[in-house]
Parts: structure tokens; C-alpha cells; sequence
């Protein structure tokens, strides 16, 4: 089949630039007239213009998807807190967070709710339009700010979180100062929401953005280090930074780190019937710590410069490496530095993604942290996982702790004594954690996750955040639960959840339909890939009906049970046997026959 090519518009002159590009020169600054949108009241959204603009202040307009369904526009908004490295916040920083969501994010039904993201950030959802400005001005003013929480900029920059006492290496700190550098600049920030100016810092140094900013979104990650029990350092890629557009990985030689590597070009998000693809980045260079931030620098003035400004479906830097090559890259990148960098190294392993639950030892001052799983990031009351949100709020004003958040979108409590320890233990049953409906959480639960989906998020076809749990309670009931793999599910092919990268990838593809993908790891150490047919031109499983996909996955976890070499995880059995096996068998099954009966074109995937 012949594929529809990429025909990005590289270096695109002024008089090709797409509408978004067009509204960000007019409006001279993120400030244009959204200060004045935002005042008037006697509508519930804003200008098409000023909603733009607004995402580069953490602000994106939504709208209830139930009452869509009956023809009423009830118009809320979600508002994003950037936490470099997930934090920390502390205790007076926390209880703003909680005393907010408690007045400004109830949903229908009443329930307030704090939204932990995977990228590390903090989301406010169900806010009315005239309480955004006090929600921002409140946070800024208390040292945590919205910027930079969408829009065309770096966007939240990742890194381990208990990183921040390690003994080895600090990317929490090594997060921080990248966020600082990328940050956009604060005066319109400060105009806009009327923020006192010396309650908010402004960095010594900073990037040059200009006028239109980046070409789209650019996502940042750090990966890690750690000592092993035998005190050898083993990688930790918690952070999954090769599918960021610019990932840090930390090089290891003989039991210490000696440079980073940079990768570029990664990014998981697609769109229906358009050539796009979900990738890892590529290798780019290894670089020492001195350097490093010159270098980071130049490879996004590459892509600010040469990036798509005309087709945003292609303006993001994985399909400048897709067109261009990484070579190419490199040599721009050199130009800008006037030096040489040194080659990378194809086989680096960045580590395993680790989950970083329950108690962990701090090893630079030997307190102790607990990762709380949070369920799909969400801290509310009113779930069958346990009074979440008063747990949390509890044990911040209980105990000397600051809280981070972890970038499987779960919570970090640091810097407990040991003389705390069973109290905290006791402190977590009282409020009813560790259980859902009376069962104690499985490893397939404590491994798998999902984005907001519906009904938090316009741009979703169906539920995640809800069917995430009804899912794993069914494959539960099938005698999976003990199982150490993962589920990630969608609401849609921009895929937040990173779901392509975990052992099972669910995907939005229609109203409570989901695309199947397969070929990731539980340790996210792969890329998953559509269930394409042998010659490459059919995709299967594109639209699998929400009360079949259990059924599935159970026929693919007995296909695995079946067949697998002793201690073969079920991603890398995925792997050994390949696609066309995994194809057949569900073709022969009778269970799942009649869904492979059903293809769709395959043009739009990027090779």
C-alpha cells in the first residue's frame, strides 16, 4: 500500500503560517486580550483568540460532554500547575491546593477532586469561568504558577522525584532549573491575573522564545539513577523520557556517571486520518553536566527555527528527525554551538520505569518517603479506592512531610522519621487506602493507569479514568490481578497516558471504542505498535467495543500462559513470537475471530 506522505513546510516563510501562528504575532505577547476576555462575564467561554493564547497559562476551555450529549453548552475549565520534577510542595503550598479544589472543582455530582497528571503537573477540572482568575492569582502568589502548562512552549519538565535525596544523582534539582530556563517570561503572566510581582520569581536566565513562541508543545524528561542493595547504580527511567520530544539519560561507567545522553524525536501522540506516528526519540549526543544546558538550549532554537509553522499536525520536532534524520540534527545543533558532540551510544539502556510505591529510605539524610498509589491520579473522596483527598490533606498537616507527585501520576509523602513510620501505616487503613471495594489493590491495578478521558476533556471520544477501573476489576474476577503488568488506556489517539509504551495500549478510537496496541513492556523499555497485518496494510483491533475488550486481553494473557518461557513477561512474549503469530490466534480463537474479521486502511501509519 502506498502510505500518505509527511509534507511538513521546514523553515515556513511568514505568509504560509498557519492561524494559530498568525493569532500569536498579533497578540504581541501570551497577554493579547485575554485579561479582557476573562473579565467579561456575560459569556461562559472566551474568543477563539484568547483561548489560544490562554493555554500558555496552564487554562484550557472545556465543556460537559453529558449535557453536549442533550444539546446544552455548559462551558468549565481545566487549569494545569507546572511542577517541574513534581515538586515539592509544602505543607502551606498543599493545603492551598486542597482548600481550592474544595471550593472551585466540584463535580456534578458535588465531589471536589485534586487531578495528579503523569507528566507530574497538578490539574483543577470543572472550574467556572469566573473563578479562574483567582485560582491563578492564588497559586502564583503562593509560589506555584500555571505557566507553561500548555500552549507552544516547553511544557513540564520530568525527572525522578526522590532523586531529590539520592546520593548519586539529583534530576528533581536538574528538572527545577531546566523548568526555570524554559519558563515563559513572567511580566504577562503577571499582567493578565494582577499577581503581585515580588511574590513570583523571575529566572536569572532564560530562553529566547520571541513572539510566536515554540512551533507546538516540547516535552522535556530526566531519567535517572539509583543504587542497587549491592550499592551499584542501575538506570531508572521513571520518567519514560524516550517519549519526550528532548530526553536526558544519564550515561553509567563503571559505578559512576560520567556524561548524559540526549535523545530527540520522541512523542506518542497521532491523529485519525492524518500520516502520524507514536515513536521513541533517537540518540543524539552525550554531553557532560557543564554543557549541558548550552546544549539543550540549542537543540530547541533547532526546531524553533526549522519546525512545521504552517501544518501543526507536523509541527512537532519527531518529524523533523523523521524527514531530516538525526544526523542532520545534529550537524544544526553544532552549528549553533560551534563545536563538535561527541556520537552517542545506540545501546544505552535508560532503565526500567520504576513505580517508586510504597516506603523507599532517602539515602542523603536516611528519613523515609511512602509512594501512595493514587488510582489514575485521582485525589476525591467519593471513590471506591477510599477517602483519598482527606487521607492526603491528613497526613500533610499530620506529619513533617512535603509531597511530590511521581510520573506514574501517584504521591510521594518525604521525609518521614522512622519513629512515624506506624502511625503513618495506621493513619493510611484509617482513611480506608490500600483498598478498592474491600480488596486489596492488585499488582495489575498498581501497574496500569489512564488519562481524564471524558468527560474532562474535549478532545476525548470515550472513557478512560472511568473504564480504567471497571476493567482491571473484570480481568481481576478472570484470575489476573497478581499479574506484574500494565494496562494504559486513552480517551484518544493523542495518547497522555503514554498507554503504547505498557504491556497492553488501549486507545479511544470512537464512543466506547478502543484501539488495541501492542509490543510495550511493563517496563516501558518499548515502543507498542498498531496490530498491523503482514503486508502492512490493514490494522486490526482499531475499534474494539468496551464490553469485548476484557475478553481480549484474557485470550492474549491464556495465548501467553500457554506458550511463554519460564519467568517471560507477557510484553517481551508479544515480542518473541511477533505480530503475525499473535494475529493468527486471534483469528483461530473463537472468542475474538469475529472482531479480526473487521479491518481498517492502514495509509495513514508512518513507517
Amino acid at each position: 500500500m502506498k502510505r500518505k506522505p509527511i509534507t511538513p513546510n521546514f523553515n515556513t516563510p511568514p505568509e504560509k503560517f498557519s492561524k494559530e501562528e498568525l493569532n500569536k504575532l498579533a497578540a504581541g505577547s501570551i497577554a493579547g486580550n485575554v485579561r479582557a476576555d476573562f473579565a467579561d462575564l456575560s459569556r461562559d467561554d472566551t474568543s477563539w483568540e484568547c483561548e489560544q493564547l490562554a493555554k500558555s497559562h496552564g487554562v484550557y476551555l472545556e465543556f460537559n460532554r453529558d449535557k453536549e450529549a442533550i444539546g446544552v453548552k455548559e462551558w468549565i475549565y481545566m487549569l494545569r500547575i507546572s511542577i517541574p520534577g513534581g515538586g515539592p510542595l509544602t505543607r502551606q503550598q498543599y493545603n492551598l491546593v486542597d482548600d481550592l479544589a474544595e471550593k472551585y472543582t466540584k463535580d456534578p455530582d458535588g465531589h471536589p477532586s485534586i487531578r495528579l497528571t503523569n507528566r507530574q503537573n497538578i490539574q483543577f477540572h470543572w472550574v467556572k469561568k469566573h473563578n479562574v482568575p483567582i485560582l491563578i492569582k492564588s497559586l502564583a502568589e503562593s509560589g506555584l504558577n500555571t505557566l507553561n502548562g500548555c500552549g507552544d512552549n516547553t511544557r513540564n519538565v520530568m525527572g525522578c522525584p526522590i532523586d531529590r535525596f539520592s546520593d548519586v544523582i539529583n534530576t528533581n534539582a536538574l528538572s527545577q532549573k531546566c523548568g526555570a530556563y524554559f519558563q515563559l517570561p513572567v511580566e504577562p503572566f503577571i499582567s493578565v491575573w494582577q499577581i503581585d510581582p515580588h511574590k513570583i520569581r523571575k529566572p536569572t536566565e532564560s530562553f529566547k522564545y520571541g513572539k510566536n513562541l515554540l512551533n507546538r508543545k516540547f516535552k522535556i524528561g530526566f531519567a535517572s539513577v539509583h543504587k542497587d542493595i549491592n550499592g551499584h547504580l542501575v538506570p531508572d527511567n521513571c520518567a519514560e523520557v524516550l517519549s519526550d520530544d528532548l530526553g536526558v539519560v544519564p550515561v553509567i561507567k563503571n559505578d559512576k556517571i560520567v556524561k548524559f545522553q540526549i535523545y530527540v524525536g520522541g512523542g506518542q501522540g497521532e491523529r485519525n486520518g492524518k500520516p502520524s506516528m507514536a515513536c521513541f526519540g533517537q540518540p543524539l549526543a552525550q554531553v557532560d553536566e557543564n554543557n549541558l544546558f548550552q546544549v539543550l538550549d540549542a537543540i530547541i532554537r533547532v526546531h524553533q527555527h526549522w519546525g512545521d509553522r504552517e501544518n501543526r499536525i507536523w509541527a512537532r520536532v519527531k518529524f523533523v528527525i523523521k524527514k531530516m534524520g538525526v544526523a542532520w540534527y545534529r550537524e544544526e545543533v553544532e552549528k549553533i554551538l560551534g563545536v563538535k558532540l561527541d556520537l552517542p551510544d545506540p545501546y544505552l539502556d535508560p532503565g526500567a520505569r520504576h513505580l517508586h510505591h510504597g516506603w523507599i529510605k532517602q539515602p542523603v539524610d536516611h528519613l523515609w518517603a511512602f509512594g501512595l498509589f493514587i488510582e489514575n491520579g485521582r485525589i476525591i473522596d467519593s471513590s471506591p479506592n477510599g477517602r483519598l483527598k482527606s487521607l492526603c490533606k491528613h497526613l500533610m498537616n499530620s506529619y513533617p512531610v512535603d509531597f511530590l507527585i511521581t510520573p506514574n501520576q501517584d504521591a510521594l509523602f518525604v521525609n518521614l522519621p522512622e519513629s512515624m513510620k506506624a502511625l503513618f501505616e495506621a493513619d493510611l487503613k484509617k482513611f480506608g487506602f490500600g483498598e478498592r471495594n474491600g480488596k486489596g489493590y492488585s499488582n495489575l491495578r498498581l501497574h496500569s493507569g489512564a488519562c481524564v478521558g471524558r468527560n474532562t476533556c474535549r478532545l476525548a471520544y470515550t472513557d478512560s479514568e472511568k473504564f480504567e477501573p471497571l476493567l482491571i476489576d473484570q480481568l481481576e474476577s478472570m484470575g489476573w490481578g497478581d499479574l506484574k503488568e500494565s494496562i494504559g488506556i486513552t480517551g484518544c489517539e493523542r495518547q497522555c497516558f503514554r498507554p503504547a509504551t505498557k504491556t497492553f495500549g488501549l486507545i479511544g478510537s470512537g464512543f466506547n471504542r478502543y484501539q488495541l496496541k501492542l509490543m510495550g513492556s511493563e517496563d516501558a523499555r518499548h515502543q507498542g505498535l498498531p496490530i498491523l497485518s503482514a503486508d502492512g496494510d490493514n490494522i486490526y483491533l482499531k475499534s474494539i467495543p468496551r464490553e469485548r475488550v476484557a475478553q481480549v486481553i484474557d485470550t492474549l494473557l491464556k495465548y501467553w500462559k500457554a506458550h511463554a518461557k519460564p519467568d517471560e513477561s507477557v510484553g517481551y512474549f508479544h515480542r518473541r513470537v511477533g505480530m503475525e503469530s499473535i494475529i493468527t490466534h486471534l483469528k483461530q480463537n473463537p472468542v475474538t475471530a469475529d472482531l479480526m474479521a473487521k479491518t481498517i486502511s492502514a495509509d495513514c501509519i508512518v513507517d
